[in-house]
Formats: C-alpha cells, sequence, structure tokens
C-alpha cells in the first residue's frame, strides 16, 4: 500500500494514495504516520476501505510521508561507482553520519540554497524506514523492522561537507536538505528493495542513472549493521546513499543555482520535483 502525508507544514494528515492516484484521508483512522502507528502498517491497511474514506484535493501540499522522526540516518559511499567518482575506496564497512531532522521536508517543497553556499548538490537515495524497535538484529531478520520505503534527496552542500573541518553533518543538515517522499510504500509493494531503478534529472538532463543493484551494502545489512551501536525506532528514517552523477564527479563540477528544477524518482516509489531558490 502506498501512504501519504498532505497539508501544510507542521499539519500534515495521513492519507493513502490508490492505483490511479486519488488521495484518500485516513485521519479517522489514525492521527499520523508516525511511531505505534509504523509498527502495524498491516493491520492499519486491513482496515481500509478506499471507497469510504473522503477523497483529497489533488493540488494540496505533499508532506514528508513519515512523520516524528527520531533519527535521519544516512549511508556514505554505499555505491562502488559513486566512491570513485568521489575519488575514494569503497568503504570496508558502511560509511554513517547523521543529518539534522529540521532537514526534512516534503517531495515538492524547493532546494534552498544556504548562505555562502557555492556547491550545493544533489543525491538520489532509497530511503527506508523503520517500523519495528531494531536492537541487535541479524541481517536474516532485519526486513522485518522495515515499514516502507520512499524516495529521498539527500541534498549536500559540499564546501561545508568537506572543505571546513569538522564532520560531514554540516553540509548534509541545512533547510530543506532532507525531501522524503511522496509516498511511503509497505514492503509487500516492494518485490525487492535491491532491484530498483533510480533516477535524478536537472533542468530536464539526466544525471542520475542507475540501481539499488549496485549497493556495496544492501538495506538489510545496513539496518543490522546500525543495530549493533544504537537502536533503531519506529519512524527512524535511513537513507542508503546515491549512485554516480552527482555534480560533484561532473568535470569540472556542476552545482546547483537558483533557478534550477531537480526531479527525482525510484521505481515503483514516486518522484519528486523541486524548484532550487537562494536563503
Amino acid at each position: 500500500m502506498k501512504f501519504i502525508r498532505y497539508g501544510e507544514p507542521g499539519q500534515e494528515k495521513p492519507g493513502i494514495v490508490e492505483d490511479n492516484g486519488t488521495i484518500r484521508d485516513i485521519s479517522e483512522l489514525v492521527d499520523d504516520l508516525s511511531g505505534s502507528v509504523l509498527e502495524n502498517l498491516d493491520d492499519l491497511a486491513a482496515k481500509i476501505k478506499p471507497e469510504s474514506l473522503p477523497v483529497v484535493d489533488g493540488s494540496v501540499r505533499i508532506g514528508p510521508c513519515v512523520g516524528g522522526t527520531g533519527k535521519f540516518i544516512c549511508i556514505g559511499l554505499n555505491y562502488a561507482d559513486h566512491a570513485a567518482e568521489s575519488g575514494l575506496e569503497v568503504p570496508p564497512e558502511p560509511v554513517i553520519f547523521m543529518k539534522a531532522t529540521s532537514a526534512i521536508c516534503g517531495p515538492n517543497d524547493p532546494i534552498i540554497i544556504p548562505k555562502g553556499s557555492e556547491k550545493t548538490d544533489w543525491e538520489v537515495e532509497l530511503g527506508v524506514v523503520i517500523g519495528k524497535k531494531a536492537k541487535y538484529v541479524d541481517q536474516d531478520n532485519a526486513l522485518s523492522h522495515v515499514a516502507g520505503y520512499c524516495v529521498i534527496n539527500d541534498v549536500s552542500e559540499r564546501a561545508f561537507q568537506t572543505e571546513r573541518a569538522g564532520q560531514w553533518t554540516k553540509g548534509k543538515s541545512c533547510d530543506n536538505f532532507g525531501q522524503i517522499g511522496p509516498w511511503l510504500v509497505t514492503p509487500d509493494d516492494v518485490a525487492d528493495p535491491q532491484d530498483l531503478s533510480m533516477w535524478l534529472e536537472v533542468n530536464g538532463e539526466k544525471v542520475q542513472d542507475g540501481s539499488t543493484k549496485t549497493m556495496v551494502y544492501g538495506v538489510a545489512h545496513v539496518i543490522s549493521y546500525l543495530s549493533q551501536f544504537f537502536t533503531l525506532h519506529p519512524g527512524d528514517v535511513i537513507s542508503t546513499g546515491t549512485p554516480p552523477g552527482v555534480g560533484m564527479g561532473f568535470k569540472p563540477p556542476r552545482y546547483l543555482k537558483a533557478g534550477d528544477v531537480v526531479e527525482l524518482g525510484i521505481a515503483g516509489l514516486g518522484s519528486q520535483r523541486q524548484d532550487v531558490i537562494a536563503d
């Protein structure tokens, strides 16, 4: 099933998306797609009778597809071909960094170039939303902790990220640097998270054209790995890395500027569109 959150920032309501694109409100069943609701999405889905639910105006703003996110965890250099374009070796174990939850926004909300930025970049990524608490889980059971999958644009400011002292977080956490959605797609509708095509265009030019097949560390490995260090909770989001084609990898590099339009998507998980504006 495809779940969605819609409405103004901070006031999003939960809904579902039918196969024909119609959005139905489910706020009479649950308050939000967060916390314990994510633990029981199968039970919720079984109660939903779309024809009996209110239709939502199609012009409504789409919000991030999960609420109440406690941790926004990212995996770096998780595609061998992206590591190569970055001039870096494939890491011997997953590279973990955190993205501030304040960066989270809707899938079609603008990319805001922060003040002082010269190298704002794009990254289409498969997002994994945790549905059940995960601590010390093994790979064989890791996917049972997933509430669903989604599209993420892991927007990055490369100068902040790599050319200034400290860690990557400040180059990853600016406002509107984490578009999530449009849909939270439950695992029963994702046959294999390691076989999803993904793409990103800038001003109509396809710059990323990849597949989750080329991940170094797959979703089950990543969940198991992270759970050895800290507990994953319902609503936590994992952004699993990007294929090649980011602006930093071009020769010469190419970065976003105000007026650009970014579009991206993953097969079966929907697409995003963002106008680029200056802060």
